[in-house]
């Protein structure tokens, strides 16, 4: 049983850009912009990267602090105001291989993050009110 409710999966499935969130070596946040994937086999997030993915900035504050958040959000209506998203946090699990199969045919690197949710915030998505849902998974 995936620890994302139905609406989460297809939100998330729906979604391309996304901002991970990672600590730096010096303690200070740092937020960039990435693509992403929903993989059901594994119940995660899955970030990958080209050009020298394993050396951006990124790649090394998860080597020194695995902790991440993830937000994924977007604006259904200006009038009404609607949006929706969600935040996941959890630890990254840093991979050496698997990247290129993110998105096939595209030249990402082998190297991605894998991240399992370990708490979610959810707004808009499950209805068309602004209700906030957190919850943590196991």
């Amino acid at each position: 049983m995936s620890v994302f409710t139905v609406s989460e999966i297809s939100y998330l499935t729906g979604q391309r850009p996304g901002r991970l969130a990672t600590v730096g070596a010096d303690g200070q946040p740092h937020v960039v912009p990435v693509g992403f994937r929903s993989n059901p086999d594994e119940d995660a997030i899955e970030i990958g990267g080209h050009r020298g993915f394993a050396s951006r900035k990124r790649y090394r504050d998860l080597s020194h602090d695995p902790r991440v958040a993830f937000v994924v959000d977007d604006v259904v209506s200006v009038n009404p105001w609607r949006v929706r998203g969600m935040e996941i946090r959890r630890y990254a699990e840093v991979l050496a291989a698997g990247g290129e199969a993110l998105a096939p045919g595209l030249g990402l690197d082998p190297e991605m993050f894998r991240i399992r949710a370990r708490r979610i915030v959810g707004w808009g998505i499950d209805s068309d009110m602004m209700l906030l849902r957190a919850r943590s998974v196991p």
